[in-house]
């Protein structure tokens, strides 16, 4: 296996992927903190050392509208956004999980406006969770660069045919710099066939997909189709991660990785590049003598409900990290995880944090000292007094 070492920032990660998964067409509009993903990627079409089509359009709805044409007619393609641009992009990114066309796009997350903020939380990825789209958000740049490559695996899949999109922080991720292990393209090829997608628009040829059915009951039945194949993902994850791990050594669990969990008692969830604050949080209360673990949800969609279940179940607590919030409920993570735990009646006190919004800093000892707090009061009182809580550090 040939490896070569490339100190790329989060942005220039995704570039790298989409190039040695040789993508045909990209179109994307210009955002902050996103620019530079396709800008570099320009780069490559111009130098010849990617032989594909970069279409430029007057907005991010046409940025998606022109991917999924492209990928509709059998191609692979690629586009990026971040914040308002994803708002822009809304309805197609509903009508191509409807459409079952498989497409990648990377999100670079970004608070969403007003008032006007260009710096990093989830709220923008988040918002997408009902869409039918896969959803994977990235702690490190390996993992941005080697995610990508497996997005556009899974969402081929025969099993799936279905888009995903990858998020990765502002800023944390996407301007900060760190050394990657680029892999050489023959492994690529070797991971990742060409693209296949039995129905594509061809002249003379002609399909429908996506129009007008003719009963709602069938429109009930694909909307259902698109949830039962997102189920069915997860063992397309798993495999594909394996697969993944088996070529380069580097592996991250599938759909979610635990760190310290095998004799843990307590567990911090979360998503993102605050995940590396959260390991140095765990190490620190172990050092202390407290018994926490560390759960990343790799997937956001599919939710990893068993997956996290077996590793909650027989615990005393669980907190839930959100760098976003549903106003009037709590975060959207521990919402999912609340619902699914008590479905699989995994009776654990789980407590909903909302930190970061807007980019507020969270250090390590932030969480650490929130950690601390949650562990006492369920040891002295066994229950959690308030289960939404606000950080503003």
């Amino acid at each position: 296996m040939k490896l070569v070492v490339m100190h790329l920032t989060g942005n220039y990660a995704v570039a790298w992927a989409v190039k040695l998964s040789r993508v045909k067409v990209v179109s994307a509009y210009p955002i902050t903190p996103q620019t530079t993903i396709v800008e570099k990627i320009s780069e490559f079409i111009e130098s010849g050392m990617m032989d594909a089509k970069i279409v430029r359009v007057e907005s991010e709805h046409s940025a998606l509208a022109t991917v999924f044409g492209a990928a509709s007619s059998g191609v692979r393609a690629f586009t990026a956004t971040s914040s308002h641009g994803l708002m822009y992009m809304y309805e197609m990114v509903w009508w191509s999980a409807g459409a079952r066309v498989p497409i990648v796009m990377a999100i670079v997350t970004r608070t969403i406006g007003a008032p006007w903020n260009i710096w990093s939380d989830h709220s923008d990825f988040m918002s997408q969770r009902d869409t039918g789209w896969l959803m994977i958000f990235a702690e490190h740049n390996q993992e941005v660069l080697d995610s990508v490559i497996q997005l556009f695996r899974i969402t081929e899949d025969p099993r799936v045919y279905l888009p995903g999109m990858i998020a990765l922080d502002a800023f944390i991720l996407s301007h900060t710099t760190e050394p990657v292990d680029v892999p050489d393209q023959s492994l690529v090829d070797s991971f990742l066939p060409s693209r296949r997608q039995p129905y594509t628009f061809k002249s003379g040829d002609p399909i429908t997909m996506g129009n007008l059915p003719s009963n709602p009951r069938d429109n009930m039945k694909m909307r259902w189709d698109v949830h039962e194949s997102l189920v069915a993902a997860k063992k397309v994850i798993m495999e594909v991660d394996r697969e993944w791990g088996e070529l380069t050594g580097r592996s991250y669990g599938g759909l979610i990785e635990c760190y310290r969990c095998s004799d843990a008692k307590y567990f911090i969830i979360g998503v993102g590049a605050w995940v590396g604050d959260m390991r140095e949080a765990v190490d620190m209360l172990r050092s202390e003598g407290y018994e926490v673990g560390l759960i990343k949800l790799r997937f956001v969609r599919p939710f990893p409900a068993e997956e996290l279940a077996e590793v909650v179940r027989g615990g005393k607590g669980a907190i839930v990290f959100d760098r976003s919030v549903s106003a009037g409920s709590a975060g959207p993570l521990y919402l999912d995880t609340v619902a699914h735990l008590g479905a699989l009646n995994v009776g654990v006190p789980v407590k909903n944090v909302i930190a970061g919004i807007a980019g507020v800093d969270v250090t390590y000892n932030d969480i650490a000292g929130v950690v601390r707090s949650f562990i006492e009061e369920i040891e002295s009182k066994g229950v959690v007094s308030n289960y939404v809580e606000w950080y503003f550090g």
